[in-house]
């Protein structure tokens, strides 16, 4: 059964606990029993994104739904429809996610009657590279993190936007889909001013680097979670991306 992720208060215990296995310093340690980042992965040429409506009932199980092709990430948005009459009756409210709203708006899209897919090609950036990452589920929460990492030569010293995505991989036929869906179930924008973010101050121009912890609903799958992150630039180009995979030690 699908379920939507809800926000909690986040024990002190469990935040550092879920801060520490995101961040850079742990992945030298081997995390039992796998270990999740976008290490040794290949960049991801593209992004996919599927925006269904909430009030849409037979949307997930369109044929005409496109497949991913290689060298996409794909992103799955199942979004609520604030002006429809259905509100919690919404055929797919259960995994309705209110963040699709945002990233709909940044796009410069609307909410679609049923379904829209975006296609963005990543212009990606010479010298620059993105890591993300994620711990273990620890009672509902997960660590994760995005590192960007570019050369002197490809700074421009521009405000970016960096994107963190957790999403569920569900196979092909589950609730009838046609196809494999990584149905978003939480996420982060973080914008990002040249060599300044809020009340932390990069170490310079060429680096990046943000640990978030990330609710997780009761139900969900965590062997299916992994996360996907971009970079995009004030023009809405995604210059970088990457996703992770998890892997058991050897």
């Amino acid at each position: 059964m699908l379920c939507l992720s809800i926000l909690m208060p986040i024990p002190p215990l469990t935040l550092l606990l879920a801060l520490f296995l995101g961040t850079p310093g742990a992945q030298a340690q081997p995390l039992a029993p796998s270990f999740c980042a976008s290490d040794g992965q290949p960049r991801p040429a593209q992004l996919l994104e599927r925006f269904i409506n909430a009030d849409c009932d037979s949307c997930w199980q369109d044929p005409a739904t496109p497949k991913a092709s290689a060298g996409q990430a794909v992103l799955d948005w199942v979004v609520p429809n604030d002006t429809g009459s259905k509100g919690e009756d919404a055929p797919l409210s259960a995994v309705a996610n209110r963040d699709g709203l945002n990233r709909l708006q940044a796009l410069g899209k609307s909410l679609p009657t049923l379904t829209l897919v975006s296609t963005l090609t990543v212009k990606t950036r010479r010298g620059a590279t993105l890591r993300v990452a994620h711990g273990l589920p620890l009672s509902g929460y997960m660590g994760t993190s995005i590192e960007l990492k570019a050369s002197p030569t490809s700074t421009k010293a521009q405000p970016v936007t960096a994107w963190l995505v957790l999403v569920e991989t569900l196979p092909q036929g589950t609730e009838g889909s046609p196809v494999e869906r990584n149905l978003v179930r939480n996420s982060i924008q973080i914008r990002l001013q040249p060599n300044k973010f809020g009340r932390k101050q990069l170490l310079n121009k060429e680096r990046f680097f943000e640990s978030r912890v990330m609710s997780i609903a009761s139900g969900v799958n965590p062997e299916r979670l992994r996360v996907i992150g971009w970079i995009e630039n004030q023009a809405g180009q995604v210059v970088v991306a990457a996703q992770s995979r998890c892997q058991v030690p050897g």
